[in-house]
């Protein structure tokens, strides 16, 4: 998984009105620049809000690009809250679940 690549088009997209019009017009054209696999082309593409979250796509970057896509922002809460249910955990950034820290209070190795 490339979540780098995966922000990079998030943040081209929200940055760029050239861009954005780009991705709409042709999104698997548009994709073909950047190093991602299947999942994540087809993520972006959907566009999957929940898939992404789950891919580990910063919050501010899902956030705008969802809005920018047509999700209100409670339709965006729901599709991470659908995301997590279908696709199990946040897999890489900063909302992944490394370890579960709760269970390990007060145990000794």
């Amino acid at each position: 998984m490339s979540l780098y690549a995966v922000q990079k088009v998030i943040y081209e997209v929200n940055r760029n009105p050239q861009a954005m019009a780009a991705f709409r017009a042709d999104s698997a054209q548009f994709l073909t620049a950047y190093s991602l696999n299947d999942e994540e082309r087809n993520a972006l593409r959907g566009p999957d809000i929940g898939l992404l979250y789950v891919l580990g796509v910063n919050g501010q970057l899902l956030m705008h690009f969802a809005a920018s896509c047509g999700h209100e922002w409670n339709a965006y809460l729901e599709a991470m809250r659908a995301g997590v249910a279908t696709h199990g955990p946040v897999r890489a950034g900063i909302y992944a679940i490394k370890e579960n820290h709760s269970q390990n209070k007060g145990k000794q190795s």
